[in-house]
């Protein structure tokens, strides 16, 4: 494997709770309920997405001025939270697993949906150890379309096949598998089961064994 993309929000750092937060007073303001089980449907996909899917919950119409301001209004509650962020909010093991990558000539990339992502890797440091950022910023289509990853990939110059995915979300691990790409979970085993393989963490992936192999085994936990 040559090419190693990674998710940003769950993978890398968990900044799950401060969009979950930030979308939470949103949703209070329109009158809506929006729960933690709510925000599951959040991960993975696009702000638009997201905002959809909250006013979908709460039955709300909203014109397209309406849902440009609510997203801004949403983006910068997160940010306030994002301004804070410095190398500890990077989730255990994934520093080493960068480092043991770069230095064992392993092309990384940044996949992401977020539209934040520089800023965030600019806060916690890390942003030296990626070779290229593919962001919201960058794609039109949201995962599971596999867009993010096969401009990632492209911008490696690393063909599809030789590339390995982490993400922690079931529209992330689809979008890997129809690129083609190996996909790594990152979380519960149960819930994705789509993934060639599922850890916990960074801390319990055998990275060294992980370059040796040609393709993850299928469901190999």
């Amino acid at each position: 494997m040559k090419g190693f993309i990674f998710d940003l929000d769950g993978v890398i750092v968990d900044t799950a709770r401060y969009h979950f937060l930030a979308w939470k007073k949103l949703a209070e303001e329109l009158g809506v309920d929006f729960t933690v089980q709510d925000n599951e449907k959040l991960k993975g996909v696009s702000r638009a997405r997201s905002l959809e899917i909250l006013l979908e919950l709460g039955e709300v119409k909203a014109t397209e001025e309406e849902k440009e301001k609510w997203m801004q209004q949403k983006n910068e509650g997160y940010l306030q939270y994002v301004s804070r962020m410095d190398e500890q909010e990077v989730l255990p093991g994934v520093i080493p697993a960068l480092q043991f990558l770069k230095a064992n000539d392993g092309r990384i990339a940044l996949g992401s949906a977020s539209r934040n992502a520089r800023l965030i890797l600019e806060k916690t440091g890390i942003m030296p150890l990626f070779d290229t950022i593919v962001d919201g910023n960058d794609v039109s289509k949201a995962k599971p379309d596999p867009e993010v990853f096969v401009l990632a990939a492209k911008q490696l110059h690393v063909e599809p096949a030789d590339c390995v995915v982490f993400e922690d979300s079931v529209a992330g691990i689809q979008a890997a598998n129809t690129a083609g790409m190996a996909s790594i979970g990152i979380g519960e085993a149960d819930v994705l089961e789509e993934a060639d393989r599922v850890f916990p963490d960074f801390t319990q992936i055998d990275l060294e064994n992980l370059l040796s192999r040609s393709s993850p085994k299928k469901n190999n936990r």
